[in-house]
């Protein structure tokens, strides 16, 4: 059994103090805690405390640390439940000690996966772009079970859907003008699919944009690429470069007619 004897404010925390106890063996240092569980154990001068009670009082106060550490991580942004527990065992704080964080982080809601899912597709989608698939990936990444996330994931209509393919369709097509139509609708395609867009979205998107590159600007496409393979095959005898030339200008997706007339004018 030891006395607590003499009881300090941290130098350096106003919300901590210093516990001395005396076993028997003199004054000393015993351990410290946070004003909060100071409070809870009814910590005073004179009070006994065996060894039971000193483990129960650090654990508490082990709970406390890793409450105002997942408080402080919550500060910046919401956050999953999986992300508080992740950045917890970080601190290497043990499974116990995290899971009683967390039943009180949700008793005072501070935690809540469907909130949390619900602003999450809205801030993906509306500010960054995202299409469904890669907001559902990214989400159970962070833990959210199935049923919330296809419950956010209602908001994100197909009007809405079919709005940011378009956006990001018209940004695709202002930076690749040289590319032939099909090159241009298969990097389309791509682009909006790492975006996160299914095929039938995409579809309607395409419907929606010009994807057909006007005459002139696919002729001019054409000579883009075609002064690359001249340069590739001019030492080729006249058979074999008019038939490497097609062959090249129509892996880069350029109608046989389009090919056809460029050799006859070259």
């Amino acid at each position: 059994m030891a006395i607590i004897t003499k009881i300090t404010a941290q130098k350096h925390s106003d919300d901590r103090l210093n516990i001395f106890l005396d076993d028997g063996t003199g004054e000393k240092y015993a351990f410290s805690v946070d004003q909060d569980v100071f409070i809870k154990y009814n910590l005073q001068k004179g009070k006994e405390l065996d060894e039971f009670d000193i483990n129960e009082i650090q654990y508490g106060d082990e709970i406390k640390k890793a409450y105002n550490k997942a408080l402080e991580f919550l500060s910046y942004r919401m956050r999953s439940i999986k992300e508080v527990e992740d950045h917890l065992q970080k601190k290497e704080y043990n499974d116990a000690i995290i899971q009683e964080v967390i039943f009180k982080l949700k008793e005072y809601r501070y935690v809540d996966d469907l909130e949390f899912a619900l602003a999450y597709v809205r801030t993906q989608w509306q500010t960054n772009g995202k299409g469904p698939s890669v907001i559902k990936r990214e989400m159970a990444g962070k833990g959210i079970e199935q049923a919330f996330i296809e419950q956010a994931l209602i908001q994100y209509t197909q009007a809405a859907q079919i709005e940011e393919a378009v956006n990001h369709a018209e940004k695709v097509l202002k930076k690749n003008n040289k590319l032939s139509s099909v090159q241009l609708k298969q990097k389309l395609e791509q682009h909006l699919m790492r975006k996160g867009f299914s095929y039938d979205i995409i579809s309607i998107a395409l419907e929606e944009v010009n994807v057909e590159q006007e005459e002139s600007e696919e002729w001019a496409a054409l000579l883009k690429h075609a002064e690359k393979a001249k340069k590739k095959y001019q030492n080729e005898d006249s058979y074999h470069y008019k038939l490497k030339m097609k062959q090249f200008l129509f892996r880069k997706g350029f109608s046989v007619e389009i090919i056809d007339q460029y050799l006859d004018e070259e």
